[in-house]
């Protein structure tokens, strides 16, 4: 059994908008998948309808087996985080420390247990030494990691980052990969929605692509990102990489660096 399973869910809002139809697809523990689409293809709404905070009008999710319907947000919060596009959306509290704190509290964690999951998102996060600081005197790059760091610290067994990647520098998106893998390494699913094809194609090995509602495309990232018409019916850039082994001739579908420099080696000395 899948600790996702997302079942033939659609989605209608009151306005009569419908924002998911027959979306399905699961999800391993220590899984790292991408979902990629235009706005409005559906993808938000997705991602919130695997945490609780939207009810399938069809379909289900289950959530290592058990219906989200049965639990209230705050219930399912404990077993799915959700780190949102915007984190002041979820800031409210005086300093950093409080902010990680917080979902503990709610949780009722003792204190011991508390303070080591603190210590470890923090580290993870880099959030360590902004600790005392209000979090509205950080930048917006890095109160994202303070949102992050509060899921980390939830201990949850599915994390959803939505766009983690806008507005962060360099350093920023080496810390994002390398969370990536730790996250996983720890068995945790790791749901990302995100525009940025190219760290798509550097930390992913599955995508999931969305077009018109639906699930366009589901697989390996090398696969899927070589397919120019997915790409094209969903209006999404393929990466530079892909490109470039397209443009060279290569047959097999690569996102590996050295593999098209060795091609283009070999390509050279039998012309």
């Amino acid at each position: 059994m899948a600790l996702v399973e997302v079942k033939n869910i659609s989605f209608q809002y009151p306005n009569g908008y419908l924002a998911v139809d027959g979306v399905s697809f699961s999800i391993e523990a220590g899984e790292n998948i991408a979902i990629v689409g235009q706005n409005g293809a559906g993808k938000t709404t997705t991602v919130k309808l695997l945490n609780g905070l939207m009810k399938p009008c069809k379909g289900d999710v289950l959530i290592n087996g058990e219906s989200t319907q049965k639990y209230t947000t705050a219930q399912m919060s404990r077993k799915v985080g959700y780190v949102f596009q915007n984190p002041d959306d979820q800031i409210f509290n005086s300093t950093v420390y409080k902010e990680i704190e917080y979902g503990l509290k709610k949780m009722k964690i003792d204190k011991k247990e508390s303070e080591r999951r603190i210590k470890d998102a923090a580290e993870l996060t880099g959030m360590d030494k902004y600790l005392d600081m209000n979090p509205y005197d950080l930048p917006l790059s890095i109160r994202k990691f303070v949102t992050i760091a509060s899921v980390i610290a939830s201990n949850c067994d599915v994390m959803i980052f939505d766009e983690p990647t806008a507005g962060q520098d360099l350093e920023g998106l080496e810390r994002l990969s390398w969370l990536n893998r730790i996250l996983v390494e720890r068995g945790k699913a790791i749901v990302t929605i995100t525009h940025d094809m190219e760290f798509v194609a550097d930390n992913y090995e599955r995508i999931i692509v969305m077009c018109q509602k639906k699930v366009l495309a589901d697989g390996r990232t090398q696969d899927v990102l070589f397919r120019k018409d997915i790409m094209e019916k969903a209006r999404l850039k393929q990466p530079a990489l892909a490109r470039i082994a397209a443009a060279i001739g290569m047959k097999n579908s690569t996102l590996n660096v050295k593999r098209v420099a060795e091609y283009i080696q070999c390509s050279g000395r039998n012309s």
